[in-house]
């Protein structure tokens, strides 16, 4: 198998649930892959990181990891790379500073925003609108998986090209 095959069998082994789930875009699935089971084991973790290095726009400024499962493998990521990251939020906290995105200002910054399992893109087209309304410059989504249908790119409407470690299709080559 080769390193891409092996994590992909890892990831699949680790993280896919059967039975009947609703997704955060409403869609019921058959399927999900629980991230979080990833993103709790350091070693998987951090060969999910080392895959999106590569995937990185050379141009990032700063690795927008999107609230909750983005922020571990930006975090990771950023650890890698030294770059900086910025945890951006579902919405806006309404106290303290008040803000969308915790880290450095992200005015004129070109920011690759790093996403956990892209399906339909809700959360991610609503943290690019938000960043972008903050005048941040978003092109690039970075994400472990891919679920949405091969060949399809869900967040083309906003212009946003999906860099993916893994594909639904990869996973699904693997599956036991």
């Amino acid at each position: 198998m080769t390193a891409d095959a092996t994590l992909a069998a890892d990831i699949d082994a680790c993280c896919r649930l059967t039975g009947t789930f609703t997704l955060r875009s409403g869609q019921v699935a058959s399927e999900y892959f629980d991230k979080y089971l990833f993103e709790s084991q350091p070693a998987l973790l951090a060969r999910v990181a080392r895959q999106m290095v590569p995937l990185l726009p050379e141009d990032t400024e700063l690795l927008g990891g999107l609230e909750l499962g983005g922020v571990p493998i930006a975090t990771m990521v950023s650890s890698l790379t030294g770059q900086p990251s910025l945890f951006v939020r579902k919405k806006a906290k309404e106290y303290g500073t008040c803000k969308l995105a915790e880290g450095p200002e992200v005015a004129g910054r070109r920011i690759t925003l790093i996403e956990d399992v892209i399906t339909t893109g809700g959360a991610v087209r609503d943290a690019t609108a938000a960043l972008r309304e903050a005048g941040a410059i978003v092109e690039v989504v970075v994400c472990a998986i891919d679920r949405s249908p091969e060949g399809q790119n869900p967040l083309a409407d906003v212009g946003l090209e999906v860099r993916p470690v893994l594909t639904k299709a990869q996973l699904d080559a693997v599956s036991r």
